[in-house]
């Protein structure tokens, strides 16, 4: 899936955005295994129970699935492991000062190819409430809706 000039999105955490707001976004590298980058070219990552956390002064990202590389050898990677995040020092202190606020979390919304090197979109979120989750899916189904009654009325 391509989506702008030098960016190719390999997993997309769709069920992050009915979970929770974003309030700022980042991208950070990631630090890989050759056979982790190979697996991740091919589609093979999940990001669903994924999540960020800062750990003396460095961004790691735990709980990203990354399948094993089906050419690999006994060198493979482990699929589950926490990985480094690359981000700029003052960046790790920003995100640091926002996760001590009461109920704000870091959460991976996209991982893409950007320029041949594997980046990760961060977010920092809040997590949403039942009666939220509902005004949202509400709002989503009346955009479908109007969206279907223009296509009906430029058909007619």
């Amino acid at each position: 899936m391509k989506t702008e000039a030098g960016i190719k999105i390999l997993a997309d955490n769709r069920r992050a955005g009915h979970e929770y707001f974003f309030l700022e976004r980042y991208e950070a590298g990631l630090v890989l295994a050759g056979t982790e980058v190979k697996a991740a070219r091919a589609g093979k990552v999940q990001l669903q129970d994924a999540y960020a956390d800062i750990s003396g002064n460095e961004a790691w990202l735990y709980n990203a699935h990354i399948s094993h590389y089906d050419h690999g050898n006994r060198m493979n990677h482990e699929t589950v492991r926490q990985r480094k995040l690359l981000l700029h020092k003052a960046e790790i202190f920003k995100l640091l000062e926002k996760t001590r606020e009461k109920g704000l979390t870091l959460v991976p919304t996209k991982l893409y190819l950007k320029d041949g090197r594997v980046k990760i979109e961060i977010a920092v979120a809040k997590g949403k409430k039942l009666h939220d989750k509902r005004a949202s899916e509400r709002e989503r189904e009346q955009k479908a809706e109007a969206k279907a009654a223009i296509g009906r009325q430029t058909r007619s």
